[in-house]
């Protein structure tokens, strides 16, 4: 924790833009993605400390570059205020200046690896992003699957870069789980909820989510992450109880959801 912290504290102080910061919203650390990323990068001994440090900071740096683009609406109000104009305008350079800043601190790493690794990961995400907003999709499954990929893409390219292959998928279900909650107590970061964003959509009217479709989406998810767990080797223990910890956390949530319900 006081690594995490420590690098909390350094992505503050480079994001720290006292113009953008009159005007939008300061970006979010997305807390549970600084988590599993620092756990999967300071658990690498073949790197330095430094690089250790680069290495988390200029991946959360990525993703805070594309959580704020992301924020930029689709198309433009004919009512739209002059600040509102402004806000979106500053949103899209927001996340270019945030993109700078990734790619002067990969220079100072000057690992062509991980620069390729990270260069792939912002690809494959866009591509998503562009089945999302042309509508170049069908059914509810398929949504939720590209969402998952948008979502865990960057640190899963990471995992597979310092690890190989055998914590993708438990990442990957994972940070699905952990915004399907957060969407559930009302902590959306900023982000469209997604079985709002499926129904702006309009596309497939047969889906049937039931009365409380966010609860059944979260267990059919709690299933799939602890699958996915009991098939992580031993030598990441410390990954899986990490993983363990958050979903102790998560049921200590959800109770206290329905006793307040």
């Amino acid at each position: 924790m006081t690594e995490i912290q420590h690098i909390r504290n350094l992505l503050e102080d480079k994001i720290h833009n006292e113009y953008l910061e009159r005007h939008i919203q300061k970006p979010i650390i997305h807390e549970g993605k600084l988590q599993i990323l620092a756990e999967l990068v300071f658990s690498c001994d073949s790197l330095s400390i430094i690089q250790k440090e680069r290495f988390v900071i200029t991946t959360m740096m990525v993703q805070m570059a594309l959580d704020t683009h992301d924020l930029v609406p689709i198309g433009n109000e004919d009512n739209e205020t002059k600040e509102e104009k402004l806000s979106k305008q500053l949103n899209v350079l927001a996340g270019d200046y945030y993109s700078g800043l990734y790619y002067y601190l990969l220079s100072e790493i000057e690992d062509v690896e991980l620069i390729h690794t990270l260069a792939i990961a912002i690809k494959n995400i866009n591509e998503y992003k562009m089945k999302l907003y042309y509508k170049e999709i069908e059914t509810f499954e398929t949504f939720m699957d590209v969402t998952k990929q948008i979502d865990s893409m960057l640190l899963v390219r990471v995992a597979r870069f310092l690890h190989g292959d055998e914590l993708s998928q438990v990442i990957t279900e994972w940070l699905l789980t952990e915004r399907l909650v957060h969407e559930k107590i009302g902590a959306t970061a900023n982000r469209t909820p997604l079985l709002v964003q499926w129904k702006e959509m309009n596309i497939d009217t047969s889906y049937k989510t039931g009365l409380n479709p966010i609860d059944s989406l979260i267990e059919k998810q709690l299933d799939k992450v602890d699958k996915a767990l009991s098939q992580v080797p031993g030598k990441y223990a410390a990954f899986q109880s990490l993983i363990r910890k958050k979903l102790e956390n998560m049921s200590f949530y959800q109770s206290s959801i329905v006793e307040e319900g």
